[in-house]
């Protein structure tokens, strides 16, 4: 179910499909996570914003009148409701330590202060819209691409990438410029 688009998602949540609606909230949930996050709540006002975002959605599905444009539709509305939320929290604030040991001192998770930059939102977007054609590839590609780019820190070397997949290191620089050429293709 995980394949199909986002209008074919929401016709399928229409009909009451219960497989399409938990493809549909898995497709976006670390997007609106991440929105609610870079909006500077901890993850109890997190998961209230998540919760909102998606029964919101549940209500407004039967009324949606454009629903190839559900990911702006969740982006808005994650949006409002993690500016909403952090008004609320700014009259009663819920904070959350990050010390994992009893003995440390505790470090707490302030929210920021700031507006959301649309840049951030943007570049949220794009990685999801990255995240979604990753996982519409063939598995060779996916499992090329994600262990050429997916690791944080230095770039693997491509023997250890050889190894790790069983093909050839020769073969690495062309099957990769065709797996990239094709990624480009999905996002366009």
């Amino acid at each position: 179910m995980t394949d199909q688009d986002d209008v074919a998602l929401i016709e399928a949540c229409r009909r009451g499909e219960q497989s399409a609606w938990r493809a549909l909230v898995q497709r976006y949930q670390r997007l609106v996570y991440a929105i609610v996050r870079r909006a500077g709540l901890d993850e109890h006002a997190a998961a209230d914003v998540f919760q909102t975002v998606f029964s919101r959605l549940l209500q407004h599905l039967p009324r949606l009148s454009q629903p190839e444009r559900l990911q702006a539709w969740i982006v808005t509305t994650a949006k409002r409701e993690a500016l909403l939320q952090r008004s609320r929290g700014m009259r009663t604030v819920s904070m959350t330590s990050s010390a994992g040991d009893e003995d440390e001192a505790p470090e707490w998770d302030v929210p920021d202060q700031s507006p959301l930059p649309e840049e951030a939102l943007a570049e949220l977007q794009q990685l999801d819209q990255v995240r979604q054609a990753m996982a519409r590839m063939e598995p060779r590609c996916r499992d090329l691409l994600g262990a050429l780019f997916g690791s944080d820190g230095e770039p693997p070397a491509y023997e250890d990438v050889a190894r790790r997949l069983g093909i050839p290191v020769g073969s690495i620089g062309p099957t990769r410029a065709r797996c990239l050429a094709r990624l480009r293709t999905m996002l366009e």
